[in-house]
């Protein structure tokens, strides 16, 4: 096992390794000799790609740096958020506080498309894979929390994971690490600035309609009970004015001109530039740090909302494994891989996880609270999932109209949704300069060695951003497509290929590595690039 092991890695990852500089000797209590920058620049190594050191946007947690009055975290496709003074007066976190960070980092938009994942899978296939990729991730993460501690006779305590991929894999994990990480960053701001137009087209739509007092009626398939339910996805299959408009005031002229002006994939998007465009080019986006709790708050009305909505609509369920028919999915599908793409970027926290849990009070609860966190995750999930399934009105509609973001199968007339629009969409333009900052940070921080080389520097890249998130609105404005290829993608390296490889690379060294550990992780290895792979495939 040994020597077919070190055939692999002297092939492919011995050519990138490069040997640490700052050995320190576990019997030596001298200090290392380094100047105060230096020092600095060691202590806050992975914060400095999130913020510059004149700028107060990323706050340090306590354990970094003395004393901070705020702390605040980020999550791609998540929220970003601050705990004011959830520290015991030690700069350490209790293990509730870093249960509910960790639970709070992960919770993001990739919730709104689990329902569309299950229906994908199959009911039952879609529960199986969320504990089963629920189990996995967390074993992953596990990998990552100890790879760390797994590296002798250097001081690690705060290295961060692309600093030990950085050790393992040399320029090579740095850049690579940096790739994947921009991807997830990038992927995350495309689904907000489809998610924000969506939001905002219903919004406007809402308001315009009970300012003017207008009574609108889709022709679209869709329950006739006060709780109305539609399925927008036949909408292809009528005409393209596919309304009948009462009109109590006003003039048909006038709405008809909204109607051309106020455009969910032609007009919207573009409206969002004159917003956001100017936020994303602001130095430092720490004001916007203040609203994040919103990210909460959206979460937990989702899951009132879901609760609501069940109640009112019933249990709409009938099991089939393999045979469709004209309103029910069979229990498994082969589109399933969709799903856990999905849940890739939904259990997704493996690049910061080990700030997170270093935090915490008691380091011996690591693994327990951990684990207690992606058991709320999944649940959280799970919940939101099952419950919108099968409460999905089957008859009269197929659960094929289930809507990759499950909100579009409410319409925009919608009291309950219309408030979780309005959180969502607000939440989200505060959190989206902050997802732009840390893009800028870590792109240009690493190109240039400066977060703001230039105002030209700048705009060239947020106008790339933004002009991605617009052209995706415009012309794929699938969020559930988006989201299981960028989890996909990142989730192959961060996930599944650099942890396992990580702790191969440690068992190896210390001459523990044996069969079974060699072949559960190349096993690990080969389900995240098949899971990749099948994205491109279904």
């Amino acid at each position: 096992c040994s020597q077919v092991f070190d055939v692999f890695y002297f092939l492919f990852f011995r050519p990138f390794h490069v040997e640490p500089t700052n050995i320190v000797s576990v019997n030596d209590d001298t200090q290392r000799v380094t100047d105060e920058a230096s020092a600095m620049n060691k202590r806050i190594h992975y914060y400095s790609r999130l913020a510059s050191p004149t700028h107060r946007a990323l706050i340090a947690p306590d354990h970094v740096l003395p004393a901070p009055d705020e702390i605040y975290v980020y999550s791609p496709l998540g929220t970003a958020f601050k705990i004011d003074s959830c520290t015991d007066g030690h700069g350490k976190n209790s293990s509730i506080v870093t249960i509910f960070m960790i639970w709070n980092t992960m919770m993001g938009t990739s919730i709104l498309s689990i329902p569309w994942g299950i229906k994908q899978a199959g009911f039952t296939s879609g529960i199986l894979l969320i504990l089963l990729m629920g189990i996995l991730t967390l074993y992953c993460c596990y990998r990552v929390v100890k790879s760390r501690k797994m590296i002798p006779l250097i001081d690690t305590s705060h290295w961060e994971f692309p600093d030990v991929c950085k050790y393992y894999f040399g320029s090579f994990g740095q850049w690579s690490s940096l790739l994947f990480s921009m991807v997830s960053l990038v992927g995350a701001m495309v689904v907000y600035w489809v998610l924000m137009s969506n939001f905002l087209f219903n919004t406007g739509k809402f308001i315009y309609n009970f300012v003017h007092n207008i009574n609108v009626t889709e022709i679209v398939p869709g329950t006739n009970e006060s709780n109305k339910v539609i399925c927008p996805g036949a909408a292809k299959d009528f005409p393209p004015r596919n309304w009948s408009v009462t009109l109590f005031s006003g003039n048909s002229t006038s709405f008809e001109l909204f109607e051309e002006w106020w455009d969910k994939s032609r007009t919207v998007p573009f409206y969002l530039i004159a917003a956001l465009l100017p936020l994303l080019n602001l130095k430092s986006p720490s004001f916007f740090a203040k609203f994040n709790v919103l990210g909460t708050v959206s979460v937990v009305y989702l899951v009132f909302l879901v609760t609501v909505k069940a109640a009112q609509l019933g249990i709409h369920l009938e099991f089939s494994w393999f045979t469709e028919n004209e309103f029910f999915v069979p229990e498994f599908r082969i589109l399933f891989p969709q799903l856990t793409g999905v849940l890739t970027l939904a259990f997704f926290i493996h690049n910061c996880v080990i700030t997170l849990l270093q935090n915490n009070r008691n380091q011996e609860n690591n693994v327990r609270d951990l684990s207690i966190a992606y058991f709320l995750v999944g649940l959280t999930y799970l919940y939101v999932g099952v419950i919108i399934f099968a409460s999905f009105p089957s008859p009269p509609l197929s659960k094929e109209c289930i809507e990759q973001n499950f909100l579009d199968n409410f319409p925009s007339d919608d009291i309950m949704s219309f408030v979780a629009r309005i959180f969502l969409l607000f939440q989200m333009m505060t959190v989206y300069p902050l997802l732009g900052y840390l893009a800028r940070v870590q792109l240009l921080g690493q190109v240039f060695g400066n977060v703001y080389p230039s105002v030209f520097h700048v705009l060239v890249l947020n106008i790339a951003i933004v002009g991605a998130g617009v052209a995706m609105a415009r012309f794929y404005p699938n969020i559930g497509g988006i989201i299981r290829y960028s989890g996909a993608t990142c989730g192959l390296a961060f996930v599944f290929v650099y942890p396992s490889l990580i702790y191969m690379i440690s068992l190896h060294r210390a001459g523990q590595l044996t069969w079974p550990a060699l072949i559960v992780h190349i096993f690990i290895i080969l389900l995240g690039l098949a899971n990749l792979i099948a994205q491109f495939l279904l």
